[in-house]
């Protein structure tokens, strides 16, 4: 059925309220940004009536199959760590969340937004619109402040990043991306009220609230992976970040000092190029190209660079296999790509997990949308165990304590929703 709504905001933070009671949830946002490849404002998911959990090793073909038997909407998440399918890779640190390397799940009912019109597929369409429509919202519970520990101390931190440029010096890599985490034992959290204050703090395009078996993916992504839009496939990576600032002609110098900053832009090209090499695996010879190079996108908190890389996918490459052949992106892993990741995996100090991942649907006419799991909470409710990462580019221009502050930078809407230690150092 399709709806026609007064007060978009309102049927969203319902919606959501009325979905999060389910024990299966998808719920993708884009904030209301424009974007040429966006089919839809807002989707959301609701209860499983058939889902896969899989490991790296067959998952994609796993993936394929349960694709093929469930052909219609599918939503879920990519793990970082599936790069151990497809490369000779291993992830040996330590991981305390325990989330799938892969999971989907087709929905029992699934929800659309665009513009002010809603539409419902399922059963007892009538009756959950009606429940929606019914329901009172309640005030955000109110969080105790979370105080989150770092895996690295700011020298530690500092440190690492000097031996990496070793690395690059030596030609090992060129570019890298280390991620490190901030984490709580112990942590009591409402996931959707955290989610919902941090989608009011830093709304971004690829907004994602994702809930199954008691785990949550609280997400303020605002990078695209990758989309598939008939035969047309679209990544967006992002690389440069510079803060805003309240003063309009300041934030304006801001960001001509990102649009013209050589280390900025040479990171964004080095992955603008890998990522052109990822597409090709799929593509049509000669349809690789990128249509944007270093545009500028202004959101909430920070000013960052993103690209745009598009290709015409193959015919004999299915959608499944197209994810494969790109992933990880390029903006979470460095080039070259397998020593950047060989590399990352003997300085970092925590398996990656759903982070560097990606979250996002397989729609029923074949095509998909992605994003990259970044300002992201990662929440096993069983273990009580709270988690983010946060990185940044690597280069041999790089200074490791301005690249220390561009982390603290990205995890300044996160700390500011838990309350906790506003300043890690």
């Amino acid at each position: 059925m399709i709806i026609e709504i007064s007060d978009v905001a309102v049927f969203k933070q319902k919606a959501l309220a009325w979905a999060a009671q389910f024990d299966t949830l998808c719920y993708l946002d884009s904030n209301s940004f424009n974007d040429p490849y966006s089919k839809f404002d807002t989707i959301i998911a609701v209860g499983a009536k058939a889902e896969i959990m899989a490991s790296a090793g067959n998952a994609y073909a796993q993936l394929s199959a349960f694709r093929s038997a469930n052909p219609g909407w599918i939503t879920g998440f990519f793990g970082y760590d599936l790069k151990n399918e497809t490369e000779n890779l291993q992830s040996n640190n330590p991981d305390q969340l325990d989330f799938p390397d892969l999971y989907f799940f087709a929905p029992e009912t699934l929800i659309s937004i665009n513009g002010n019109e809603v539409e419902i597929i399922g059963e007892n369409e009538e009756e959950i619109w009606e429940t929606i429509e019914r329901l009172e919202l309640s005030h955000d519970k109110q969080q105790h402040a979370i105080n989150l520990e770092p895996r690295f101390s700011k020298p530690e931190y500092i440190e690492s990043v000097e031996k990496i440029q070793q690395h690059i010096i030596r030609g090992d890599i060129y570019v890298t991306n280390f991620c490190q985490e901030f984490y709580a034992d112990d942590a009591v959290i409402d996931p959707l009220s955290i989610f919902s204050n941090l989608n009011n703090v830093s709304p971004t395009p690829f907004s994602t609230f994702f809930k199954w078996r008691g785990n949550y993916i609280m997400c303020a992504s605002p990078e695209r992976f990758l989309a598939k839009r008939g035969s047309k496939l679209i990544s967006q990576p992002i690389k440069g970040t510079a803060r805003r600032d309240a003063d309009e002609a300041i934030d304006k110098t801001i960001i001509e000092e990102l649009r013209n900053h050589p280390k900025e832009l040479q990171e964004n090209v080095m992955i603008v190029d890998l990522v052109r090499n990822d597409l090709t695996h799929s593509a049509k010879p000669g349809t690789v190209k990128t249509e944007e190079l270093y545009s500028i996108q202004s959101f909430k908190q920070v000013h960052q660079m993103v690209s745009t890389v598009v290709c015409e996918l193959r015919d004999d490459v299915s959608a499944v296999e197209a994810v494969k052949n790109t992933f990880p992106m390029g903006s979470m892993t460095g080039a070259p790509k397998i020593s950047a990741m060989q590399l990352m995996e003997q300085y970092e100090r925590s398996k990656r997990g759903v982070y560097s991942g990606a979250v996002g649907y397989f729609s029923p006419d074949d095509d998909f949308d992605f994003n990259v799991v970044i300002r992201t909470l990662l929440y096993n409710s069983t273990k009580k165990y709270l988690s983010f990462h946060v990185g940044s580019a690597i280069t041999y221009h790089a200074n490791a304590e301005q690249e220390y502050e561009e982390c603290l930078l990205k995890a300044k809407a996160i700390l500011e929703v838990l309350g906790g230690n506003k300043k890690i150092v």
